[in-house]
């Protein structure tokens, strides 16, 4: 991998294995969700300033159109077709929006806090994530 920010942005998810999900957490090793695992680890890697983010209810993509997440991220990120290269987040719908977020290691390897299991390494082609919508962004081109 010849970006060193990429490499960065590996060397940061993984370190956060392990930590427990916990609804809008920031604390590696304490607990984390999967909005601010991509902040953090965006921001460790020096990609991406410090975000404050606000306050947003557990289920709000179950109740509401609004695409939060996906307005966040494209402030910080430039959409792309793909294929997806190491250190690139993923989005996936749940619910009405693109609710869940992930940081790529190797198309379709993937590191993110999942709400059972907290932060772990997964496959986008095999269970709940599987045949989801998705779509793929780069932060290393508004950097």
């Amino acid at each position: 991998m010849s970006d060193r920010r990429r490499a960065a942005v590996l060397t940061e998810a993984i370190a956060w294995l392990r930590t427990p999900y916990h609804h809008m957490g920031r604390l590696k090793g304490g607990g984390i969700d999967c909005l601010m695992l991509l902040a953090e680890v965006y921001e460790a890697a020096g990609v991406i300033p410090h975000l404050e983010i606000p306050f947003y209810p557990p289920d709000w993509h179950l109740h509401r159109g609004a695409e939060r997440y996906l307005d966040g991220l494209t402030q910080y990120a430039s959409e792309i077709e793909g294929p997806p290269e190491p250190g690139d987040a993923v989005l996936f719908r749940f619910g009405r929006c693109f609710a869940h977020g992930a940081i790529i290691i190797g198309w379709p390897r993937l590191i993110h806090a999942w709400h059972n299991t907290g932060v772990v390494y997964s496959d986008a082609d095999q269970g709940e994530l599987s045949g989801r919508a998705k779509r793929f962004f780069c932060p290393f081109s508004n950097a």
